[in-house]
């Protein structure tokens, strides 16, 4: 299964860091994250930028055993 990895406040809401979820592709693994870390992990997810071992993807890019899904929020601050 891929892994999962959570930044600021995407892992604040989901209570975690890293997780291995199921999934084909990136979507499929933010929807499994969605199903086990709920509606508030849910209204964040619009806002962040997804990366696939270290590259900008997108919902419909492939993800294997051995890939890594990264969640990025928006940072803010002065």
């Amino acid at each position: 299964m891929p892994v999962l990895r959570l930044f600021a406040a995407a892992r604040e809401r989901a209570g975690t860091a890293r997780d291995t979820l199921p999934g084909s592709t990136v979507g499929e693994v933010l929807a499994s994250a969605v199903d086990r870390y709920g509606e508030g992990f849910a209204a964040l997810l619009p806002s962040c930028r997804v990366w696939l071992n270290g590259e900008e993807a997108g919902f419909d890019a492939p993800a294997g055993e051995h890939d890594e899904v990264a969640v990025l929020p928006p940072v803010s601050g002065g």
